[in-house]
């Protein structure tokens, strides 16, 4: 495998919960879960460490990232802006093929929560963001927003699964697409802001949740 399928599948097993923060990634081990030397994995877990997923410490090794309540904090205070952003934008400019597709990830995660799935919700979940990050019109904005989504995955499945948020994650996805639809910017932006930022209860919450 090349460095870059390895990041990727790293990068997957970080967001998909398989590594969690502060977990610490053995590169001989990797080496053999992915049947190649130690220079991929090397240029693999630096590309990582690039991306904000991991830190590499000297003489100690590579770790998840584990981010402190002032670093988480002040991150989703900036994904909040950033994602409020793309959805004032969508309210303005976004196609019939962009609803489709936003119309389309939130109907699975109806079904998902139907199903009571939630790695399925947490995928379509995922779909739903990257959608309104699309429907935006900015790529610079979207690429902003898909590195920022990255690197806040672990933490954004973990409030996920803290009692009834995903029901009430669907029910905002609801408010967002109506605002999106009826090219109401400001209250799309202001919605996604809400839905996205942690705070009150919310943050307290999810604090407790990462405590070992």
């Amino acid at each position: 495998m090349t460095a870059q399928q390895i990041r990727q599948a790293l990068e997957n097993a970080i967001v998909d919960g398989r590594f969690v923060p502060g977990e610490k990634l053995d590169p001989e081990a990797l080496s053999v879960e992915f049947a190649c030397s130690r220079t991929p994995i090397r240029e693999a877990l630096q590309a990582l460490e690039a991306s904000g997923l991991v830190r590499i410490e000297p003489k100690r090794g590579t770790f998840v990232n584990e981010l402190d309540v002032i670093e988480l904090t002040e991150r989703f205070e900036v994904m909040a802006e950033i994602e409020a952003m793309c959805a004032r934008l969508a309210a303005r400019r976004s196609t019939r093929e962009d609803l489709d597709r936003i119309r389309a990830a939130q109907a699975a995660c109806v079904e998902a929560i139907k199903t009571g799935d939630g790695d399925a919700y947490y995928s379509q979940n995922t779909a739903f963001h990257q959608a309104i990050y699309a429907a935006s019109g900015n790529r610079f904005l979207e690429s902003e927003a898909l590195r920022l989504q990255t690197m806040l995955q672990p933490y954004r499945r973990r409030q996920l699964q803290l009692g009834g948020r995903m029901k009430r994650s669907l029910d905002e996805h609801q408010r967002i697409v109506a605002r999106i639809e009826a090219a109401d910017d400001g209250g799309a932006g202001a919605d996604m802001h809400a839905h996205v930022v942690i705070q009150g209860d919310r943050f307290h919450e999810l604090i407790a949740s990462l405590r070992p």
